[in-house]
């Protein structure tokens, strides 16, 4: 049995190769739901999607995220209507009451719909319609998960890391963002200052997730601050982690990260934004697996290979290594 902490784009590549090394039926994967937002009130959850939308054989595999293929009728009306209202673009977060007003997993991650500031395709959209849907009668997110996995016929487990909300919030020198207004609308550009998970301390894994940290654990090349971090700021997680075997395969090659902001916002939470700062992210993991022209030096067992993923040949040739870690440190 396996278990993936999985978010943004670095895990599902490299989720591409695991029925190499691990059965699909032994495998779960946590997804991160610290970048969930509702945007014109239908709640997105982007790591989920990425997800359901792979195992579906949908995914857009040149952005890694969205269904391939999708149109985007309804959200350039939105911008055509925005304009022609004199209504503003860009991200429009939502007042402070309003954020706590309603439904309780829309916390302080409440966006208006007006002139839409992520791009969301047709169908994709009729994936978040049938998940608010069932969260307004009365499911619990992991319940709308379950749901939409077996209609996209995913044969892992999927599990979202928390039912509770927790908000991904980036604290810059433009003010305080959600992580998709500075990821998206921004593109990654103000100066990090910190990185808050709000909400976390009075959240609880969802239903499993705890369970599932009992396996090996398998942390992928996702961005250790803002995809795998919510996940450890959960009671429990991090206990649990430290109690089971874990491999973590870097996002960087030496100081430089294969994608996204993940070197500047690990220098926000005081760690080395590069391979070596796995260790300070990482405590409690047992082995990497590194680049194999990455001269990162770890205290414990490191596996070097190619670890760029641009197809599934070359997600497999990771998984070996991470096997070969596992069977190092089991």
């Amino acid at each position: 049995m396996v278990t993936f902490l999985s978010g943004g784009t670095g895990t599902p590549k490299l989720l591409d190769g695991a029925a190499a090394a691990f059965s699909p039926e032994e495998t779960t994967v946590v997804a991160n739901t610290g970048d969930d937002i509702e945007l014109g009130g239908l709640f997105v959850s982007p790591d989920v999607d990425t997800l359901l939308f792979q195992g579906g054989g949908i995914l857009d595999r040149e952005t890694w995220w969205g269904i391939e293929g999708d149109t985007h009728r309804t959200n350039s009306a939105l911008l055509d209507i925005a304009s022609a209202a004199g209504l503003p673009e860009g991200p429009q977060y939502l007042s402070e009451e309003k954020q706590t007003d309603g439904r309780r997993l829309a916390n302080w991650r409440r966006f208006s719909g007006v002139a839409e500031f992520m791009t969301i395709g047709d169908r994709d959209r009729a994936v978040h319609i049938t998940r608010t849907s069932l969260l307004d009668e009365g499911k619990t997110l992991s319940e709308a998960t379950e749901r939409l996995a077996s209609a996209f016929g995913l044969t892992i487990d999927l599990l979202p890391m928390s039912d509770d909300p927790v908000a991904s919030l980036v604290h810059t020198d433009e003010g305080l963002m959600h992580f998709q207004e500075f990821w998206v609308a921004h593109r990654g550009e103000p100066t990090v200052d910190t990185v808050e998970f709000r909400g976390s301390s009075k959240a609880e894994p969802a239903p499993g997730v705890l369970e599932s940290l009992d396996d090996t654990i398998v942390i992928g090349p996702s961005n250790p601050v803002t995809s795998i971090g919510p996940m450890l700021s959960l009671p429990g997680v991090a206990d649990a982690l430290a109690q089971t075997t874990v491999v973590a395969v870097s996002p960087f090659l030496g100081d430089d990260a294969f994608s996204g902001p993940a070197g500047d916002l690990m220098a926000a939470v005081n760690a080395e934004p590069s391979t070596e700062g796995l260790a300070t992210a990482y405590p409690f993991a047992d082995a990497f697996v590194v680049d194999a022209e990455d001269d990162a030096d770890f205290d414990r067992p490191t596996i070097r290979t190619d670890i760029k993923i641009d197809s599934r040949e070359d997600a497999v040739r990771v998984i070996r290594a991470v096997d070969d870690a596992i069977d190092r440190v089991s």
